[in-house]
């Protein structure tokens, strides 16, 4: 019989278990950072796992000294990263410090009058535009100083960031064997091998993924490489490079990509005539780029992201889709890892299901 008694009790329950929950969720909003350290330590360690076998299995390393070793490669990376970007910044900057503002200027209305005759376009009178808006009453220069604080506050997180993260790395990389028979203690032993099974296929799953992409970027990469070198680019290395890593976001990183080179194109050549220098060579990269994104999505992309997770390449497509409409670009980055390691649990628990079987007959 169900009485007054039963139904507070039940009701506070309830609220107990909606507190708990929101005191944990709270608690995980407040350290996102440690979340988000842990969830790239996790991928360096995947894209790692080949590289520490081999040390282990064919060079004999111990468990540290293939995590050491490891670790000092992606030191050396980082520290690649940054002797190439700084060339690309310090050219720039003294093509911008070298330019003739007003040829710049005079150029720009010429071409700006060619095209207004070209189009039948009436003109615009931009001062004017701006001038009627009262934009500059309103600019709050303070921003900037505020702008160079955030750059040192971003770089002193940064740092922090990449300490962090080694670390954690490291740990991850010695001690995973440990951590897997930490794990088997505590799993209810009901669904112990479920779990682990899981695990291990995730585990080969996210490996391959990782370690694909990372092949489908070198392809890009080169392939931008090869449009830059073509028409003279000066810093073809740094921009092909930058551009690839871009191609991480699905389908809207190299849309960007595309935009930065055609950016970074223009003001290396800056000096030179727009109209039969500047413009046709730029005109000629975005072209080349969009031929090798043509490539990369139609070639590349879904084989290689296919056989890595053993999808298919429209149910891979439709999951980037969907994941970018729903969370954005950090959805599009994550999705294809987050749909194999849903897959693999619901094959693992529920591998009668007719709709997961379907869904999961290549894992």
């Amino acid at each position: 019989m169900i009485t007054s008694k039963t139904i507070s009790n039940g009701i506070l329950r309830a609220l107990a278990t909606i507190l708990i929950i929101g005191i944990v969720l709270y608690f995980l909003y407040q350290i996102q950072t440690v979340i988000v350290y842990l969830c790239i330590s996790l991928i360096l360690c995947l894209i790692a796992n080949p590289l520490v076998l081999f040390l282990k299995n064919k060079l004999k390393f111990s468990n540290s000294m293939a995590a050491t070793t490891t670790i000092i490669l992606f030191i050396f990376i980082i520290v690649g990263f940054i002797l190439l970007f700084v060339p690309l910044i310090i050219s720039q900057a003294n093509n911008l410090a070298l330019l003739d503002t007003a040829h710049l200027q005079t150029k720009f209305m010429e071409t700006e009058k060619h095209l207004e005759d070209y189009f039948n376009i009436q003109h615009i009178d931009l001062n004017k535009v701006i001038k009627d808006s009262k934009l500059t009453s309103v600019l709050d220069f303070s921003y900037f100083t505020g702008f160079i604080n955030s750059i040192i506050n971003f770089m002193a997180d940064m740092g922090m960031g990449l300490v962090s993260v080694f670390f954690i790395t490291f740990f991850f990389i010695k001690d995973q064997i440990i951590f897997k028979d930490q794990a088997r203690r505590i799993l209810p032993d009901s669904n112990e091998d479920k779990i682990l099974n899981s695990i291990t296929k995730i585990n080969h799953l996210l490996t391959r993924y990782f370690v694909g992409l990372l092949l489908q970027l070198i392809v890009v990469f080169i392939l931008y490489l090869i449009v830059l070198l073509i028409f003279g680019n000066k810093n073809a290395f740094v921009i092909a490079f930058l551009c690839a890593i871009l191609n991480v976001i699905p389908y809207l990183g190299p849309i960007i990509g595309t935009t930065l080179a055609g950016i970074l194109t223009m003001i290396s050549m800056i000096g030179q005539d727009f109209q039969s220098e500047i413009l046709p060579k730029t005109i000629y990269v975005i072209i080349g780029f969009l031929i090798v994104q043509a490539i990369d999505n139609n070639i590349s992309q879904p084989i290689i992201s296919s056989k890595s997770v053993n999808s298919h390449p429209l149910e891979i497509f439709l999951i980037i889709l969907i994941s970018g409409i729903t969370f954005g670009i950090v959805g599009m980055i994550i999705a294809v890892p987050a749909f194999t390691i849903i897959k693999v649990i619901l094959k693992e628990f529920f591998p009668n299901n007719k709709i997961v079987s379907v869904l999961t007959e290549r894992i």
